[in-house]
């Protein structure tokens, strides 16, 4: 039984295109170290092998090959996570008898606790944001101003930034539409700064730099007029900071004031949009940890 590739990806209806298709890449680049491993196989004779064939010896094998050909820990577990992912399918679907990736041992990606702005990063960042360019226009502050409010004010990702349009803001009840990842939508609130800020955009500065035969209901355009995308969003924050700094940062720091606030773990997760309450919980270790510092620096006998 071949891999049947195109049906794995068309199963994943959970993730994007461009995630299903990384599935699918890394999936044949397995079964063509499967075909040239075996024994007496070299790379001009490798024999044809079939998920049905596979078992945790060479899975193991496979990951501990990907290590010595020096693959970072974190593309190793990502290209693991690709096979269980197919393997799991395959048993499903009784493409195979069990799941060969049962009990095999990936590497413990390292979860770097994410950066958190300091007040006055942020502060500078929101209220006095630096010149993007010598002879800064108006229009382009103003929409640079709304898009910083915004992965401030509601934590959003960069690409649900780019992803709105103008049916997806509800000025009444100041809140807005996100489309997040996986086409699933959340409603979240519109802080009364962010609010102002996309207000004064969309009345004035867009109107002055969209092109309308392209940009259509875009909220967020370039300097082209054209929907604006993922690379012109982190430009925009890196010109703007007077820090090094990227837009996630904005987003983690949303949720790390949020829990500083006393904001309950599952009404974050929510408001960022996690599926999982795991991706979320790491935002606790980070308010623990800001929580440390600030009886370290404050308390005379910390």
């Amino acid at each position: 039984m071949g891999w049947d590739l195109d049906a794995f990806a068309a199963s994943a209806a959970s993730v994007s295109q461009d995630t299903a298709a990384m599935y699918c890449r890394e999936m044949a680049a397995f079964a063509e170290w499967l075909g040239q491993s075996r024994v007496g196989a070299s790379p001009g004779s490798a024999r044809a092998a079939g998920p049905g064939e596979v078992d945790l010896r060479e899975v193991r094998r496979y990951l501990a090959h990907l290590s010595a050909q020096g693959y970072a820990r974190k593309t190793v577990a990502r290209k693991a996570s690709s096979l269980r992912r197919y393997f799991r399918w395959a048993e499903r679907t009784g493409r195979v008898a069990a799941d060969p990736t049962i009990g095999a041992m990936v590497p413990i990606r390292e979860r770097r606790l994410p950066r958190v702005l300091r007040s006055e990063e942020l502060r500078t960042l929101l209220d006095q944001p630096r010149s993007a360019v010598a002879g800064d226009s108006r229009a382009r502050r103003q929409r640079d101003i709304a898009v910083l409010e915004l992965l401030y004010g509601s934590g959003l990702r960069v690409s649900e930034v780019c992803a709105i349009r103008a049916g997806d803001i509800d000025w009444e009840r100041r809140r807005l539409t996100v489309n997040g990842k996986g086409s699933k939508q959340r409603i979240v609130p519109l802080s009364e700064p962010a609010a102002a800020a996309l207000s004064e955009w969309m009345s004035d500065g867009r109107e002055e730099m969209a092109d309308p035969s392209v940009a259509e209901d875009a909220v967020f355009v370039n300097l082209r007029g054209r929907p604006i995308n993922a690379q012109a969003v982190r430009r925009l924050v890196d010109r703007r900071a007077s820090v090094q700094t990227n837009p996630h940062a904005l987003r983690h720091t949303f949720a790390t004031h949020l829990l500083d606030g006393g904001a309950d773990l599952r009404q974050v997760q929510e408001l960022l949009g996690h599926a999982d309450l795991g991706s979320t919980q790491i935002y606790t270790h980070v308010s623990r940890e800001r929580l440390r510092n600030v009886m370290e620096d404050s308390h005379p006998r910390a």
